[in-house]
């Protein structure tokens, strides 16, 4: 069996004990020694076969988990229009035009990653969208991917009219008539929306999405993600991916529990998610538990909040208490980890609750649960997660100040003055774990950090930072997205670290950003992305 030895490097463990080293012997996908160049030479002294990488000084990381992400709707949206840089309606429409006719055989027209704020206080309507393009359905998911706006022609495809009522834990927009407008908010785009769209995409294409999303993860430097929203279609894919040989990454996944509004339906898919846990156990792909949707998002006034947005509107969740803690409390039971959505402050009052409950009923196990998001979330909480054990799982590059203006005008008060406190996490005590949520936000992992160490923008470095004292040093945000983040899904004896024991996932950058500071993250390139011990991107 070869042995290697990459020696010369300045090498980010990630390992709170031992930082930094000089190099790495791997044999068999495994690192068997990191350290210092003289002691790896006294290492590698009887190995045959031994082989030697030079890293002339580069850097090397652990292999990046993206802590919450999807991966088949990355891979699809890679070919999607792409709406982040429009500046304003008609350059939206003008954007829309162009891509249709790019594609002017495709029976409906897929896009995504708009903002409210080039709308200029414009309600997104159908009306807009018909000007564009009126003879094919358009389906634009919105930056934070909870509400899809549509034209006249998707509405008529989607069975939806002014008479069509609510789903359960979502909104059909409205205009002051009673009439449809072509916005659709949380299930009534992730569900009514998204099923009729999941409905139309083979296995063929969901095999092309897996296999973009693969391939942009490896040469992004990401070795390990975790999905956070499984559903069947999905995970087919991934098993034949797998089975093909074609996964390339180390996926955990979150099957998505929706609420029924029955409780035996909704126990049914934790029971599912159970079956499919011990069906997958031991395997490539791992059903890690369950991702239960709390409540919306800021953006688009769909969070549950303990005071009203500045519109005086305050929905309620999408899992009310009473509903949400059976489920939490069964999946608990079952040894599943409980990832749940909660953005908004009043959320994750109900998400703790349920898991303080859950507890009490259950009595001591191995726990690991999570909360997702907690961009606005109270301080006491922010200790009674600590207390309780559960991951902070938090995504930098949604609060990069490019796409903050609407999230702060709906708030419009004191709390955005606290979005997103990563830090008070960690001084908590709890551990805090970095994703991306692609494809919500981009997928690269350096742009990421570079948020989340100078809370300045990836998208426009030339704005003010986002309430810069929230920032990280550099070293702590790089260990929350691979060391915490593998921990988040109980991989930190597999991965997320590099030392002796575990696997041989690392990321060769072309730059120091230790030296050239945090800037040098929006430029720096992944130069070799090694999974197990073999180079899958770069050279």
């Amino acid at each position: 069996m070869t042995t290697t030895l990459h020696r010369g490097g300045r090498i980010f463990t990630a390992d709170p004990d031992r930082p930094w080293a000089e190099a790495l012997v791997e044999t068999g996908g495994v690192l068997t020694f990191v350290g210092s160049d003289a002691d790896a030479r006294e290492h590698c002294r009887d190995a045959s076969g031994l082989r030697v990488v030079e890293l002339d000084g580069a850097v090397v990381l652990p292999g990046f988990v993206d802590a919450h992400t999807h991966l088949v709707h990355l891979g699809s949206s890679l070919g999607h229009l792409d709406l982040l840089a429009a500046r304003d309606a008609a350059d939206l429409q003008a954007r829309l035009r162009a891509y249709a006719a790019e594609h002017p055989d495709a029976p409906r027209l897929l896009g995504g990653q708009w903002l409210f704020e080039p709308l200029a206080g414009r309600a997104p309507d159908r009306h807009l969208l018909d000007e564009a393009v009126a003879d094919r359905p358009v389906y634009l998911h919105s930056n934070d991917m909870h509400s899809i706006w549509v034209n006249t022609a998707a509405l008529a495809e989607l069975g939806i009219d002014d008479s069509t009522p609510d789903p359960l834990g979502g909104t059909i927009g409205r205009d002051a008539t009673g009439a449809a407008t072509g916005m659709l908010y949380e299930t009534a785009a992730l569900g009514l929306a998204e099923d009729f769209l999941a409905g139309l995409v083979t296995d063929a294409d969901r095999d092309r999405a897996l296999d973009a999303a693969v391939a942009a993860y490896l040469e992004a430097g990401v070795t390990g993600a975790v999905d956070m929203g499984m559903r069947a279609d999905d995970l087919a894919a991934l098993e034949r991916a797998a089975a093909d040989g074609r996964l390339g990454i180390r996926v955990a996944a979150h099957w998505l529990i929706a609420p029924t509004g029955d409780p035996v339906a909704d126990l049914a898919q934790v029971d599912e998610a159970r079956a499919l846990a011990e069906r997958l156990a031991g395997g490539p792909i791992r059903i890690a538990g369950v991702k239960i949707m709390v409540d919306g998002v800021i953006d688009s006034c769909t969070a549950a909040m303990r005071a009203p947005f500045a519109d005086g509107s305050r929905p309620g969740p999408i899992w009310p208490l009473a509903a949400l803690e059976p489920v939490v409390r069964a999946a608990d039971a079952a040894g599943l980890q409980v990832a749940m959505h909660a953005i908004g402050d009043e959320a994750s009052d109900i998400a703790l609750t349920a898991l303080e409950r859950a507890i009490a009923a259950n009595g001591p196990l191995d726990r690991r649960h999570r909360l997702e998001h907690l961009e606005t979330v109270a301080e006491e909480n922010v200790a009674r997660l600590a207390r309780l054990g559960a991951v902070a799982s938090m995504q930098p590059v949604h609060a990069d100040p490019a796409i903050q203006a609407t999230w702060r005008a709906n708030l419009g008060d004191h709390r955005v003055e606290r979005g997103y406190p990563w830090p008070e996490f960690t001084a908590a005590g709890a551990v805090l774990a970095f994703g991306s949520d692609a494809p919500t936000a981009p997928h690269p992992p350096l742009p990421n950090m570079f948020v989340a160490s100078t809370r300045r923008s990836a998208i426009d470095p030339s704005l003010p930072a986002n309430l810069p004292e929230l920032a990280l040093p550099l070293a702590a945000a790089l260990g929350h997205g691979t060391r915490d983040a593998a921990y988040s899904c109980r991989w930190e004896d597999v991965a997320g670290t590099l030392r002796a024991g575990l696997a041989a996932d690392f990321v060769v950058l072309d730059a120091d950003p230790f030296a050239a500071g945090p800037d040098a993250l929006l430029t720096a390139n992944i130069a070799r992305t090694v999974v197990g011990g073999r180079t899958v991107a770069g050279r």
